[in-house]
């Protein structure tokens, strides 16, 4: 008797947790076809893995509008800026081997290097706490030109510090570029290649490359831009800046199963160094700042979150993991902006809704000046003055490099509805505003100084 209600138990247990999986996966499909419907994206690559296991992996729309060639699993995807966290690993790997150290300076690595890298470390590049600015917001780089290598050093070495390093945090694609020159000056062998050798092909992900236009490649999906409401194909940069390292990658979504699982299983990099890539990094005045190595450190309603987005050349993907909660969502779209980290989101909440979004709080607007602020540059990024006291000065730079963000989000999104203060905290007197598009919304954390004046602004795709 006993033995058949185990049975009975067992059977109950197995139906019921296949029919949530089946209803929950027919959920993820609804919204991710919708989702694709609203923000006009050709084709999107979805992963979900609980407890180390796939449990859907679909793909959906065009890989190539023009021959109509659908999206599968084995399609190949530009990585953007999520390709980082191969460079990271990459040093890490370096470390592991004695053959760098973290805090070491990178002006013993590079001959010439300006008085104002003599602080900077290797740690500082990894968290973008180095100072050097982005080369975006820079305007530095002409992206229909090539570079040798020890061009864009030189580039990267004749640009001012935004800041000391280890003051501030502000994301820096130099950095990663530097990070990658830095690979080839240790090990002699370019940067692409100690990935192909030491990452990929021990975790056989078979597709993953760095970016070759020329190459036959199949499956490579086409990159796409929206342009007064129609798909144009991805604008155009010179082959070398399709080599740097800080996202210059081809991954198919089998291939960022196998990088989930290497992480999961400790398989390329031990657990000391693994935790240290998703630790917070601590700035000068002893406060940290959620970033670790390539990692985005944003907890969910109380839930540890390791996150990253990529966007480059008419693609956009977002990696996310929920280790508290076993669970890892992958999403690559051929469509940039196209907020794949929301799509991420929100799937992570059907499957586990601890992870669903919190209700916004609107806050009572306690400094419209900076509220206002916030609105012009949001609403209206073409035209916002930055000859504005309550911008601090050396904030410049990467505020401009924000604007321009802006208005490329503006092209998928539509324009901004409303901005509102969600969220205000006494660490570095940070205010979280919520930004309002027609299609999903933007985070932006605004750091505002004792004199008034910001001095920081983070923004994030929700």
């Amino acid at each position: 008797m006993l033995k058949q209600l185990l049975f009975s138990v067992c059977i109950f247990i197995f139906f019921s947790t296949s029919l949530f999986a089946q209803n929950t996966s027919e959920k993820v499909d609804n919204y991710v076809q919708q989702a694709m419907l609203d923000r006009h994206i050709p084709g999107l690559s979805l992963a979900v893995i609980m407890d180390g296991v796939p449990i859907k992996v679909k793909s959906y729309g065009m890989a190539d509008i023009e021959h109509s060639t659908p999206v599968n699993p084995e399609t190949v995807f530009q990585s953007g800026s999520v390709g980082k966290q191969f460079t990271a690993a990459a040093i890490m790997q370096l470390k592991q081997q004695g053959k760098l150290k973290l805090d070491d300076k990178i002006a013993s690595y590079f001959k010439g290097s300006p008085a104002s890298w003599q602080n900077i470390t290797i740690r500082d590049l990894l968290t973008h706490t180095s100072g050097i600015p982005d080369y975006e917001s820079a305007n530095l780089l002409d992206l229909k030109k090539d570079y040798t290598e020890q061009e864009l050093l030189q580039l990267a070495m004749t640009m001012p510090l935004d800041f000391q390093p280890g003051e501030k945090w502000s994301y820096s694609n130099t950095a990663y570029v530097v990070l990658g020159i830095l690979i080839h000056q240790i090990t002699g062998k370019f940067y692409g290649d100690v990935l192909q050798e030491n990452i990929f092909t021990p975790l056989s992900m078979e597709t993953a490359r760095f970016i070759n236009e020329p190459d036959i490649i199949m499956n490579r999906a086409s990159g796409y831009e929206l342009q007064n409401g129609e798909w144009k194909n991805q604008s155009w940069v010179s082959p070398t800046l399709n080599t740097t390292a800080d996202g210059s990658l081809y991954v198919s979504i089998l291939d960022f199963i196998k990088w989930d699982a290497a992480i999961t299983k400790e398989k390329i990099l031990n657990h000391e160094d693994l935790q240290a890539m998703v630790s917070p990094v601590k700035l000068n005045n002893n406060t940290t700042y959620p970033y670790g190595f390539a990692w985005f450190l944003n907890p969910v309603n109380g839930h540890q979150s390791f996150q990253h987005s990529g966007s480059w050349q008419g693609f956009n993907s977002y990696i996310a993991r929920f280790p508290d909660d076993k669970l890892t969502v992958i999403v690559l779209t051929n469509l940039n902006p196209s907020n794949p980290g929301l799509v991420a989101s929100d799937v992570a909440a059907l499957y586990t809704p601890e992870l669903s979004r919190p209700k916004v709080t609107v806050l009572p607007d306690n400094n419209p000046p900076a509220t206002n602020l916030i609105t012009q540059l949001f609403k209206n990024p073409s035209t916002f003055d930055f000859n504005n006291n309550l911008i601090e000065k050396d904030a410049l730079p990467q505020i401009k490099a924000l604007t321009l963000a802006n208005i490329s989000s503006l092209k998928t999104f539509g324009e901004v509805q409303r901005v509102t203060a969600i969220e205000a905290g006494s660490v570095n007197n940070q205010t979280k505003y919520l930004v309002k598009y027609k299609v999903g919304a933007r985070v932006a954390t605004v750091t505002i100084n004792s004199q008034g004046q910001i001095t920081n602004i983070v923004s994030q795709f929700e």
